[in-house]
């Protein structure tokens, strides 16, 4: 954040971008040059009240949410409360982190707490909950007021490579949100308007086609799918195999312990496709109702001992060190609302996934082919 002798800073850069304003744009609205702008911007001058004033008036934003005093406690904030994980904070008892992000003109806080608290390391919060739900909303305590106010991406989804898009984002200012969730139930969660973008992976039986058909289903206003990546899903078994399994027959072998993901999951519908075809009852499978609610969360399940195999994608056996088994090369689709195609997070999202290096960082994981990465996906 621009800091300065004075110790007034300010929250500029993030609330231009926001605004999809460059510098010289901005400048020019509030009647000052591009060089003065960018000293104010980087913190090596202060303005004066009447340039202050102007560039609030420009951006539509308050003098003092542009301006302020380092050491300044965050203002509380109210928030649409979203998620299954309830927010009653307890008094004298652990406070309750959240993430707090805007999609369109809501601003959301999602609760972290039990398993949606970790995916093998703490996942990052925005602020603390002060205080329960009442008619749908709760007050939360932003850690960084500038941090609470920077544009966000929301994406759900279950794919293993979504870190991999939070360098590019952060290096434009924006903060990716991303929550981990079963292909139906990130295309529910998108209907209710809780995020920019949700992956899926589903086949349509009827038609053998992916996603496409789930979309025009579940969610209620015209999408656009961008293909992320075609990836090998299959058995997760510990290296070198030792229980001998070979297909989904083996999975009914004495001490063979499978385990699975949630129902709504593509994986999940993977694994019952693949019993239907073999003819197999899953009541004679150890461990089909054990569930877990990621790819990598299988597989360390395999890596620890706990099972003897799971079904996910060959980047989270490679991550583990284990080996694979292929089933089926699916399609792994990001699922975009028109309505915020245009929206700036969005575009540097596509824009992201046009680039080599990132294409190259996602293949380095292990059974993805990236070669239609960022291009329209067919629904046919």
């Amino acid at each position: 954040m621009p800091r300065n002798s004075h110790t007034l800073q300010n929250r500029l850069k993030e609330t231009r971008t926001k605004a999809g304003l460059t510098q010289s744009e901005l400048a020019k609205a509030a009647g000052i040059s591009r060089q003065a702008y960018s000293s104010l911007e980087s913190g090596n001058a202060n303005p004066s009240t009447e340039v202050a004033l102007r560039l609030a008036h420009a951006l539509g934003e308050r003098v003092e949410s542009l301006f302020f005093l380092s050491g300044q406690p965050s203002e509380m904030v109210e928030a649409e409360l979203i998620g299954d994980t309830p927010a009653i904070p307890v008094p004298g008892g652990p406070v309750q982190r959240a993430r707090l992000f805007r999609v369109g003109q809501r601003l959301l806080v999602r609760p972290l707490t039990g398993s949606g608290n970790s995916r093998h390391a703490v996942v990052a919060a925005e602020g603390l909950i002060m205080s329960g739900e009442k008619a749908g909303r709760i007050t939360v305590q932003p850690f960084d007021q500038e941090e609470a106010e920077s544009p966000t991406l929301a994406m759900l989804g279950c794919d293993p490579a979504v870190g991999l898009l939070e360098a590019g984002l952060r290096s434009k200012g924006i903060t990716l949100v991303a929550s981990e969730q079963g292909s139906q139930q990130a295309l529910l969660d998108l209907a209710k308007g809780e995020a920019h973008v949700a992956g899926c992976h589903l086949l349509d039986d009827a038609t053998g086609t992916y996603n496409g058909s789930w979309v025009q289903r579940l969610v209620p206003f015209p999408c656009t799918l961008v293909t992320f990546a075609s990836w090998q899903q299959g058995l997760i078994v510990a290296y070198g195999n030792p229980k001998q399994i070979q297909n989904v027959a083996s999975l009914a072998n004495p001490g063979v312990r499978l385990v699975n993901r949630q129902a709504g999951s593509g994986s999940r519908a993977l694994l019952d496709r693949a019993l239907a075809g073999a003819g197999m009852p899953v009541d004679t499978i150890e461990g089909y109702d054990r569930e877990e609610w990621g790819h990598l969360a299988v597989a360390a399940a395999v890596a620890s001992g706990s099972a003897d195999v799971g079904i996910g994608v060959k980047a989270a056996a490679v991550a583990m060190g284990l080996d694979f088994i292929p089933l089926e090369e699916e399609r792994y689709d990001l699922v975009i609302p028109d309505h915020f195609l245009n929206e700036g997070p969005v575009q540097v999202l596509l824009d992201l996934l046009r680039r080599a290096p990132l294409h190259r960082r996602v293949e380095s994981l292990g059974g993805y082919d990236v070669s239609n990465m960022g291009i329209p996906a067919s629904t046919s």
